[in-house]
């Protein structure tokens, strides 16, 4: 029984036909509008030379990570909605959990890079231009994939060693490493000490970052003497503000808490938090509440209106 798992089975949000059928409903509902908003997002960006600046270039690679994001999980759960034997190969597993990590760990440093943007843009307007040029915002964009790429293989490659099972149950709808870590019957204090290392250096590090650029942004503006000028200057960090709320409050948490604190319900609710609904709630996010991107996204669906 202790021979290493060539395969895994993925318990789901439910063994109920009936509500996995509406669950199938429901969250291809959600991929598509991830995929189309996304997309959208991406289209317009790259086709408007308005929108050719730095804030949207780090909105480019943000959406692109909520692409990456959704798409390493949400396929292979919807197929497991439709299957009777919902089993995963040990190397998809493996797959997936890397493809995981790496989505998450960019986004995170994305997301910082965007809170210093705004950072630049409100504390130093008459420098942004000179600072967020070309080459920083390439590194800042280069340097987020590439620590979601460190924070993958970190934490991959230990997972090759671990033992499990040779029937082994996965009480979730991916291959989450804490969950996998859970589910092993070797030896994982390795795995979970550079987890927890990775979570909390990666992480607190992406997290100070984006919260000393919003202080002196908040200090900033709060020196602003009228109420129109400061309300302007709120609004163009709000959209961003919300996405870093919805994604660490719950991404954090999962991946730091001790296992005693663990429960099936509450693990499923996090991860569809942070995994499946945010990237579908970003693009929705920054479309209702960025004029630039409204109006550039009415321009672009007046070009292409067939001419009655």
């Amino acid at each position: 029984n202790q021979t290493s798992a060539s395969e895994f089975v993925l318990l789901g949000l439910t063994s109920d036909p009936h509500l996995r059928s509406l669950l199938f409903f429901v969250f291809s509902v959600i991929y598509f509008i991830t995929l189309f908003g996304n997309m959208v997002i991406m289209i317009v960006i790259s086709t408007d030379p308005r929108l050719h600046s730095p804030m949207y270039f780090f909105l480019f690679h943000l959406a692109l990570a909520d692409i990456c994001y959704a798409t390493a999980i949400v396929p292979y759960m919807l197929v497991n909605f439709l299957v009777k034997q919902r089993t995963i190969d040990f190397g998809a597993c493996i797959a997936q959990m890397s493809l995981i990590l790496l989505s998450a760990g960019s986004e995170i440093f994305m997301l910082s890079a965007m809170a210093y943007d705004r950072y630049v843009a409100i504390c130093k307007p008459l420098h942004y231009g000179e600072v967020m040029n070309k080459s920083v915002c390439s590194q800042l964009v280069g340097g987020a994939w590439a620590m979601g790429v460190l924070h993958s293989i970190i934490n991959t490659v230990p997972m090759l060693n671990v033992q499990f099972c040779k029937h082994t149950e996965i009480k979730h709808f991916s291959c989450e490493l804490p969950l996998l870590l859970t589910a092993a019957c070797g030896r994982t204090f390795l795995n979970k000490l550079v987890l927890l290392s990775s979570a909390v250096i990666l992480g607190s590090s992406s997290f100070l970052l984006t919260l000393i650029s919003y202080i002196c942004i908040i200090s900033t503006v709060m020196k602003i003497q009228t109420a129109k000028g400061r309300h302007k200057a709120f609004s163009t960090c709000s959209s961003h503000l919300i996405t870093v709320l919805l994604l660490y409050t719950t991404a954090l948490f999962q991946y730091t808490k001790p296992s005693s604190v663990s429960s099936f319900i509450l693990d499923q609710l996090f991860s569809i938090q942070y995994s499946i609904l945010t990237p579908m709630l970003n693009p929705i996010i920054y479309s209702l509440k960025n004029n630039d991107v409204k109006t550039a996204l009415g321009r672009m669906l007046g070009k292409i209106q067939v001419p009655q």
